[in-house]
């Protein structure tokens, strides 16, 4: 019997943390190699029931939640789709991977880098793409390979829906603007396995039913809440339009707030409050769909009974403004475009907690090497949250950079888990402060205020730390 004991311990010190634990209760097994199913959703912010949303119906998140932990200061490195992903995917900050727009691909300036799903691939999992994972133009390269990378996957699946097919007929409330970047919308006919998403549910499903028996890393790219905001009618009957909450504004808002931080102007593109309550509801609709999709996700891992050996990671590529300081979407640095949904549950790990600490989404590369026990022998920029998914309070003093590029000058932030501090073209173009321990919807910008100078240069200095590589190139 002690001899089966030391053995035991000896297997458990090769094991990840939760794995280890399990050998602990007796399991003399070999090491398990966890699958990954990896949620991507584009667009989405934090208006979730798990996240204190009471007006969203997210029954099906909310239960992903109830089944791993919840992190509520996580944040992008880039509100905007392809700067984040190639971020993310590469386990790089965005001033290395040099991407700040749409266009240009990652392997331009990081040929050889390997990415976390090729990782995956190069140690023996099956590595499959449906959707959108890496950046597409939405909705013009829906149904594409839009700006993909072929080495990450074994298999890339492209499902093409109605909302394609029906574009059309979207009703757009701001006719200037191209449907990618409008807040545009339609209620359609049909069910959810007519649409892209739906499509995307189902053929994951397929790869996860093909491959149970045999390690994969699964990415799955949900299209919606991204704009058009188009989903089946019966979500939009959910939400009666004079009764989508509109976010709190007070007068005189943006007096104090830098010019350089405003990406929608005029404010709301001057849409009055009927409208922006149509662009809502039409957002909280896509949201309740794209859930629904999700769910059946979650209820294949459990019908295929791969729950004890898959690791589900759910996160989005960035928030997204619906009317705070009258703005909309992304590309700014206000708390409701840098902050992300980001939920992570393991086999035999921590259930139905949440961490307040801040994390970033280029955390989430180093944390799956480690839970799957992957050398990704690069060096990444991130740092692993497994100490924080045992202990979702566990001591951690790494604060969150987030940035974005307005014209030709940044905009650079760094959250800690009170203030949010942010510096434009190196503070030249304003400085902003806010604190979230009293001012949780940034209405009053600190930067000025005598009572917080010390605050102000400890900022400063941090966000310099943050950005090494902004700073090399401004001594050149």
């Amino acid at each position: 019997m002690m001899k089966k004991y030391a053995l035991l311990a000896l297997a458990a010190l090769s094991l990840t943390p939760f794995a280890a634990s399990v050998a602990a209760d007796g399991d003399d097994k070999a090491k398990p190699k966890y699958n990954v199913l990896f949620i991507a959703v584009d667009d989405l912010n934090n208006d979730l029931g798990t996240y204190g949303n009471t007006f969203v119906k997210s029954p099906n998140i909310d239960r992903l939640a109830k089944r791993g932990v919840r992190f509520d200061k996580a944040y992008t490195q880039f509100p905007l789709c392809s700067p984040s992903r190639s971020s993310l995917l590469t386990g790089q900050r965005p001033d290395v991977t040099k991407i700040y727009e749409l266009q240009t691909h990652f392997r331009k300036n990081l040929p050889d880098i390997v990415t976390l799903p090729q990782l995956f691939k190069n140690n023996d999992y099956y590595s499959a793409r449906v959707g959108k994972i890496y950046h597409y133009g939405v909705p013009g390269q829906i149904g594409t390979d839009g700006l993909d990378d072929p080495d990450s996957w074994n298999q890339r699946v492209n499902p093409k829906g109605r909302d394609k097919a029906e574009e059309a007929l979207i009703k757009n409330l701001t006719p200037d603007r191209g449907l990618g970047s409008a807040l545009a919308w339609r209620a359609t006919e049909g069910t959810d396995e007519e649409q892209t998403d739906g499509l995307i549910a189902s053929e994951a499903i397929k790869i996860m039913t093909e491959k149970k028996n045999e390690p994969f890393f699964l990415a799955v790219g949900f299209f919606r809440p991204h704009t058009p905001y188009v989903a089946p009618q019966k979500y939009f009957d959910m939400y009666p339009v004079d009764k989508v909450p509109l976010p709190k504004e007070i007068p005189n808002d943006l007096d104090d707030v830098p010019e350089a931080a405003l990406f929608t102007k005029p404010p709301h593109w001057g849409l009055d409050e009927v409208k922006r309550r149509e662009a809502l509801r039409a957002y909280y609709a896509t949201i309740t769909f794209m859930d629904a999709q999700v769910g059946k996700l979650i209820d294949a891992v459990d019908k295929l009974k791969l729950a004890e050996k898959t690791i589900i990671v759910l996160w989005s590529d960035h928030g997204y403004n619906v009317g705070q300081h009258g703005q909309w979407m992304k590309q700014s640095l206000f708390e409701n475009s840098a902050r992300v949904p980001l939920i992570i549950s393991v086999p035999g790990g921590t259930k139905g907690k949440a961490s307040g600490r801040t994390v970033e989404l280029v955390d989430i590369y180093p944390t799956l090497a480690e839970l799957c026990g992957l050398d990704p022998k690069q060096n990444l920029q991130g740092k692993s949250l497994t100490p924080l998914l045992k202990n979702p309070s566990a001591v951690w003093n790494k604060p969150a950079y987030t940035q974005v590029r307005r014209g030709q000058i940044f905009g650079r932030s760094v959250r800690t888990e009170r203030f949010r501090y942010t510096e434009w073209d190196g503070g030249k173009a304003g400085v902003e402060l806010y604190d979230h321990q009293k001012d949780p919807g940034e209405f009053t910008n600190l930067a000025k205020d005598n009572n917080f100078v010390i605050t102000v240069n400890e900022l400063a200095v941090l966000l310099k730390k943050g950005y090494p590589e902004a700073e090399q190139a401004a001594a050149k």
